[in-house]
């Protein structure tokens, strides 16, 4: 059954307080029509086919959920921009959807566009024409990809060496997941530190 319902006189204190309450460790909802499987199916797909699909709630958090300067009204629509800081899995679709069912009117995107992914930014991002223009078109190379997620370490020729081979070395004292980098600039591997040693858990072949 379809509705219609006229939303030229939500206000933007009502709009701040539906995002307040959509902000933080919420459960959400995901849409239907998501790639999330189910019994082995794309939810999508599913729905194209014709059934019912209701996914489960799942926890996500919303750190930060700001209107973007003033709404705007059109006929019987009212618009607005928002930049939103959220965990992995969150659906800003969503959000858009359960903002428009507390406000009564329904909700939905006209736009969406990612800005950050963890640590990397659009900023280092590149336009398909500037990636024609590479030879090798990668947009952020692999050393400066791993000190933009994880701490390095600079590693010796002789580090360097037993690392490319699987081998241990002396620990430097850093916690968790972190890259080796060597005397070249180059990636060499991923290492983690247990039993009084360093050891590479992922290495990388640099190029010559």
């Amino acid at each position: 059954m379809l509705s219609t319902a006229d939303a030229s006189s939500i206000g933007s204190a009502e709009i701040v307080a539906g995002i307040t309450a959509l902000t933080g460790e919420i459960m959400q909802r995901p849409s239907s029509v998501s790639a999330i499987k189910v019994d082995g199916q794309r939810a999508y797909a599913l729905v194209r086919a014709g059934e019912q699909v209701e996914l489960d709630e799942r926890p996500v958090t919303v750190s930060r959920f700001e209107v973007l300067g003033r709404p705007r009204v059109e006929g019987e629509f009212t618009d607005f921009d928002v930049s939103i800081d959220c965990s992995s899995g969150t659906y800003i679709r969503a959000l858009a959807r359960d903002l428009g069912a507390a406000l009564g009117v329904g909700g939905h995107l006209t736009a969406l566009r990612r800005t950050r992914v963890g640590p990397f930014t659009e900023a280092a991002a590149l336009t398909l024409s500037q990636l024609s223009e590479l030879d090798d078109p990668i947009a952020l190379p692999l050393p400066a990809a791993i000190a933009a997620s994880m701490p390095i370490r600079g590693l010796t020729a002789e580090e360097a060496s037993e690392v490319s081979f699987g081998r241990t070395i002396a620990m430097a004292g850093i916690e968790g997941t972190y890259g080796g980098i060597d005397e070249h600039g180059a990636a060499r591997a991923l290492l983690a530190e247990s039993a009084g040693r360093a050891r590479p858990i992922l290495g990388f072949t640099p190029f010559t």
